[in-house]
């Protein structure tokens, strides 16, 4: 059976996994998540035409409570001398963020990632999460993919700008998206900007989720486009991540670690035990 692409995962059970080193394989990435819940699947964007990496990657265990546990305790371990982040990706968190300032971008070159839809984009305003590109099992673009921002003047900007724009070999069709529920009604209605108005006037401001830090533009970039601020600011060593578990958070006792992989200093496996939701030792 072929695995399901990432955006079609179950984000309640699904953890996002930065920072991780350029030897990473799906395949390790697996291994390393299954020492602490059944895993459905593991997923890292390549880059189109190195077959590299973008340092990042997606996991899905079976159930919620797997995830939670895999961010308290795998969050700040070292593999290959490098602290992963690990944390979960929320269903209720990512509905939060939508105010309906999502545009369909068409015609694509098959040569353009997410990454290029990120540098090309978000000179136009915060993008609230990574942008998408709808893809088939084999990886390959299907021609289209989406961008969502934290306003409509955003939106509006990039569509009066982009549109039938080229990028590489073809010009792209920008426009907004199709709802998800809406009858074949798109997004950028009276309705959703009249909420999203109210909402800028009660201070309730759309948060931009976690990016990978290849998702950022790096300094000496093309004129207009965001410079890359440090890879999570404000973390210089194993300790004081976001959300790592606290020194006396044990790893599972059946864990045994890849090569290469450390863990900060307080993790140890307790005598006895298991994961939330009953994953056998081996």
């Amino acid at each position: 059976m072929a695995l399901r692409r990432w955006y079609k995962q179950d984000k309640d059970a699904t953890v996002f996994v930065a920072n991780i080193d350029e030897r990473f394989t799906p395949a390790l990435l697996m291994e390393l998540m299954t020492q602490v819940g059944r895993v459905r699947e593991a997923h890292m964007p390549r880059d189109r035409i190195s077959q590299t990496h973008h340092g990042y990657g997606f996991v899905e265990f079976e159930t919620p409570a797997s995830a939670e546990y895999a961010s308290k305790v795998l969050n700040g371990i070292r593999v290959w001398g490098k602290p992963i982040r690990v944390k979960k990706a929320s269903a209720d968190e990512e509905k939060k963020v939508e105010v309906g300032a999502e545009l369909f971008i068409g015609k694509l070159d098959s040569l353009v990632d997410e990454k290029m839809l990120y540098d090309t984009f978000s000179q136009f305003g915060q993008i609230l999460r990574q942008p998408t590109i709808i893809r088939d099992e084999s990886n390959m673009s299907k021609g289209y993919g989406f961008v969502s921002f934290d306003s409509f003047e955003a939106t509006d900007n990039a569509q009066a700008t982009m549109n039938n724009q080229y990028l590489l070999s073809k010009a792209i069709v920008v426009e907004y998206a199709y709802k998800k529920e809406g009858n074949g009604e798109r997004h950028g209605d009276e309705a959703e900007r009249k909420l999203a108005a109210e909402g800028k006037m009660h201070n309730i401001i759309p948060k931009q989720q976690t990016l990978a830090p290849a998702f950022h533009m790096y300094p000496g970039g093309p004129p207009g486009l965001p410079t890359a601020p440090p890879i999570y600011p404000g973390i210089s060593s194993s300790s004081g991540f976001p959300g790592t578990a606290p020194a006396d958070t044990p790893l599972p006792p059946s864990f045994t670690a890849p090569s290469g992989f450390t863990a900060p200093p307080g993790f140890t496996a307790p005598p006895g035990g298991a994961p939330p939701d009953g994953h056998p030792q081996r």
